[in-house]
């Protein structure tokens, strides 16, 4: 990947929730909006595959084809190939902890959007940051989801 490529990693931890109670909300995608502000819609495209349309503080929406490539619950692994408005993946490894579970997220990918493309060497701190904010609010939204 070349150009408006950006690798993000977070991890978050949810200290009352079972392992395959978080591996069972991570996969169902259509379910987020209920707990994830900045996703504002998911529309289901076929067995393995959805649109999701994000939007955090910054003032442009992404939207982002999501394909299943792995989904293991035994192992806690998940990952999504994206397309569209970002191109790349995003890739999640759970792992139990006590009552808890820590949930790791992967992100590679490269800014498609011509706006992204367009903004990146300038804007890319405010990109990050946009980043960032939507990540925290995911990661409190799940967490009261799941409470």
């Amino acid at each position: 990947m070349a150009g408006a490529e950006y690798r993000f990693s977070s991890t978050w931890w949810l200290p009352a929730a079972p392992a395959r109670r978080v591996f069972d909300a991570v996969v169902d995608l259509e379910a987020y909006p209920r707990w994830w502000p900045d996703v504002r819609s998911v529309r289901r495209l076929g067995d393995e595959t959805a649109e999701v349309v994000c939007r955090s503080r910054l003032p442009y929406r992404l939207v982002i084809a999501m394909h299943r490539e792995e989904e293991d619950p035994v192992t806690g692994h998940v990952r999504v190939g994206l397309s569209g408005d970002l191109e790349g993946f995003l890739a999640g490894a759970l792992h139990p902890v006590g009552q808890g579970t820590r949930l790791e997220i992967t992100q590679h990918v490269q800014a498609r959007k011509p706006l992204l493309r367009k903004l990146d060497t300038v804007a890319r701190p405010f990109f990050r940051a946009n980043h960032a904010w939507m990540m925290r609010r995911g990661h409190l939204g799940l967490a009261a989801y799941l409470a």
